[in-house]
């Protein structure tokens, strides 16, 4: 198991990113992508890598709401 901080941003399609929730919490997980597919709410639509090397990971319900996971080691 691999400990990660992971900043998930819950963006509605009424909002938008400006007044996402957000939260930072801690997990244990094996990877990124397994504690996304195992505690996400929605289905996997992108996994990219940002500047910092961070993984992040967007899921969607493909009506404009989304929950964004940057998982950091």
């Amino acid at each position: 198991m691999n400990e990660y901080e992971v900043f998930v941003e819950d963006i509605n399609a009424c909002g938008g990113a400006q007044h996402a929730k957000k939260e930072l919490i801690e997990v244990e997980a094996e990877s990124p992508e397994d504690y996304v597919k195992k505690n996400g709410r929605y289905p996997v639509m992108d996994i990219a890598e940002n500047a910092d090397g961070d993984t992040v990971i967007t899921t969607g319900d493909g009506m404009g709401n989304f929950l964004r996971y940057t998982f950091s080691a």
